[in-house]
């Protein structure tokens, strides 16, 4: 994951709550869109980041207080992450353990050490 970090520095928050430095494997980043004019404000972390605290990759993604990222916004940070033949996906959690902590903020996740199952090719 993240094979393309030198690339997103330039997006990288280093100030704050959420600031981290330079080469770190999670940060927080604030990408443009390729939608408009909005910025994508994208929190991820590498399992590897984490030693054994996760075996994960995510990255969480929002607009702003306005929307929910689109279809093409979601593809463009998997693209931004991770390899092109790499699978990632979005969870949908029994209700019993979903959280909200912000209403227009939308996840990517891989784990790290196995495979995602697929359905049949021709079904996706």
């Amino acid at each position: 994951m993240f094979e393309r970090m030198t690339e997103l520095e330039k997006y990288r928050i280093r100030g704050g709550e959420w600031g981290t430095e330079s080469g770190e494997r999670c940060g927080a980043f604030l990408v443009p869109s390729p939608v408009g004019s909005a910025s994508l404000r994208i929190l991820a972390c590498s399992a590897d980041a984490q030693g054994n605290e996760s075996d994960w990759d995510h990255a969480s993604v929002s607009v702003g207080g306005s929307r929910t990222p689109n279809w093409r916004e979601m593809c463009f940070v998997k693209d931004l992450f991770w390899r092109e033949d790499e699978v990632v996906m979005q969870l949908h959690v029994a209700k019993d353990d979903h959280v909200n902590r912000h209403e227009y903020c939308l996840h990517l996740w891989r784990p790290a050490r196995e495979a995602i199952p697929l359905p049949p090719k021709e079904m996706v």
